[in-house]
């Protein structure tokens, strides 16, 4: 019985004092990878679990972290900084996705590639639009615009002949062709519409 009234009395204490850091916030995102993206005065910065500032709130946008990664914008460029806000990068990318699979696509001149975590690039930069690798695969356009898929060194699997394609999930991707949409799985057969 002790346990129990002991539980009910500290309960709205702990929880008071948990949420109490997240109020000097204009947001505060879930906590990923050990840190929580917050916002402020229009700014973007990291926290941990506790509430201390890991990433002050300096950044004009920033995605939530992902494999120790996130991409911030400063500006108008991004970068990626590791989880204790040492910068991998420099602000030199015009579009940025979350590291999967050790590659994040990201764009420059236009062009997207794909960089490591050591912020090199892995993948040139070839194609006119690229996403996440998700089961060893990730959907990218060549510059005439088509989708296909490409593996984690830039050679297509799929050859792109799609208006869209989306990233795998259990076998199967997503694809849109003539303004039909159907799932095909990863030897490029039609499994269902």
């Amino acid at each position: 019985m002790k346990k129990i009234f002991l539980l009910l009395f500290f309960f709205p204490i702990l929880n008071n004092y948990a949420q109490k850091w997240e109020k000097n916030y204009d947001f505060v995102d879930n906590c990923v990878c050990g840190l929580s993206k917050v916002k402020k005065n229009d700014k973007v910065g990291y926290v941990n679990k506790e509430g201390v500032e890991i990433i002050k709130p300096q950044y004009d946008e920033g995605l939530t972290f992902k494999e120790g990664y996130a991409a911030v914008r400063l500006d108008t460029k991004w970068l990626y900084l590791d989880s204790t806000g040492k910068a991998i990068t420099e602000a030199i990318f015009d579009d940025a996705v979350s590291f999967s699979n050790g590659l994040a696509a990201v764009s420059k001149s236009n062009l997207f590639g794909y960089i490591n975590t050591k912020g090199e690039t892995a993948i040139p930069f070839e194609f006119a639009s690229a996403r996440s690798f998700a089961e060893g695969l990730a959907p990218a356009s060549n510059v005439k615009g088509y989708w296909g898929y490409i593996d984690p060194k830039g050679n297509w699997l799929i050859k792109p002949s799609y208006d869209f394609s989306d990233c795998f999930e259990n076998g199967e991707a997503r694809v849109i062709k003539g303004g039909k949409v159907f799932y095909i799985n990863k030897e490029n057969k039609m499994v269902h519409e």
